[in-house]
């Protein structure tokens, strides 16, 4: 097996691992812990992790100080209110609604580039921002016949998918100066530090005697399989694939997701459901076409 292939299977897999914690943190939050707290162990445990792999790689741990500011941006947009309101989102929403939602960050990521780095504005382009504008309103708006999904969570997804594509577009020029594996270990860095003071008081409520395996093993399989080897495999695509077909796995996200909400929390897929997903599909295709 050569290096693409392996590159596909490890973003599949980066995928399937996203899609997994959708319902990994539906088991554990807020049963077990706060939703910050949920983000102590994720961001302070791979951290740790992501330093002992480049301890062992002999590269220098060096930053230059000029980009010390844009360090800080990324961990603020891409760890410190990413991943807390969206973890908060989804003790409040349906992992379906979360999974759709996820998907408007493609059109978002355009829909920046179009404001601050001056990209051409095309009608298709045009086209695909308002059809997944309007999937995603149809989504939020819509009545969820399971009472699981409500407004206020799939607001905060949105904002913590508008955060990671501002994310994304601060931290293109840190990818081109610096190793990825290294920007990602320097901006959970910052982040985890950011996160510190909101998700302590969630990790010291914690009632370890009654937790139950089946919650330890999903707080486990969230930090190393959902975090730690989700942004390490997804590193190793970028790497041997390149971002367009690394980017293009999203679309698994919602397909995965909605067959383990079905199988594990019961959850349903209406046609509502299914209009705003077409909707946002056809957005995210049209907003990525490019031109022969």
């Amino acid at each position: 097996m050569n290096a693409t292939q392996k590159a596909h299977i490890a973003v599949l897999l980066t995928n399937l691992f996203f899609a997994t914690n959708l319902s990994l943190v539906k088991h554990i939050s807020p049963s077990l812990v706060g939703p910050f707290g949920v983000n102590f162990f994720r961001v302070g445990i791979t951290l740790v992790l992501f330093w002992l792999l480049w301890a062992f790689s002999g590269r220098s741990a060096r930053i230059e100080k000029k980009d010390i500011p844009r360090f800080a941006g990324c961990a603020l947009t891409g760890v410190a209110i990413n991943q807390m309101l969206f973890i908060k989102g989804l003790t409040i929403t349906s992992t379906i609604h979360a999974a759709l939602l996820m998907l408007s960050t493609p059109m978002l990521i355009t829909l920046f580039a179009l404001i601050w780095l001056n990209e051409k504005f095309t009608l298709l382009k045009g086209l695909g921002l308002l059809m997944g504008i309007g999937g995603a309103g149809l989504l939020i708006f819509s009545k969820d016949t399971s009472g699981i999904s409500s407004i206020s969570g799939d607001v905060l997804i949105l904002i913590n998918a508008i955060s990671y594509a501002i994310y994304f577009i601060l931290a293109k020029p840190l990818m081109v100066s610096y190793p990825p594996l290294h920007v990602i270990r320097w901006v959970f860095t910052f982040g985890f530090f950011m996160i510190l003071p909101f998700s302590w008081s969630d990790v010291q409520q914690i009632d370890w005697p009654q937790a139950t395996s089946s919650q330890l093993v999903a707080l486990g399989s969230l930090v190393i399989f959902g975090t730690f080897f989700t942004y390490s495999f997804n590193t190793y695509g970028l790497k041997h694939l390149g971002a367009g077909v690394t980017g293009s796995y999203i679309y698994t996200q919602p397909v995965f997701a909605a067959i383990i909400a079905a199988l594990f929390l019961h959850e349903n897929f209406s046609l509502e459901k299914g209009v705003a997903a077409v909707l946002i599909f056809a957005g995210v295709f049209l907003v990525s076409k490019k031109k022969s």
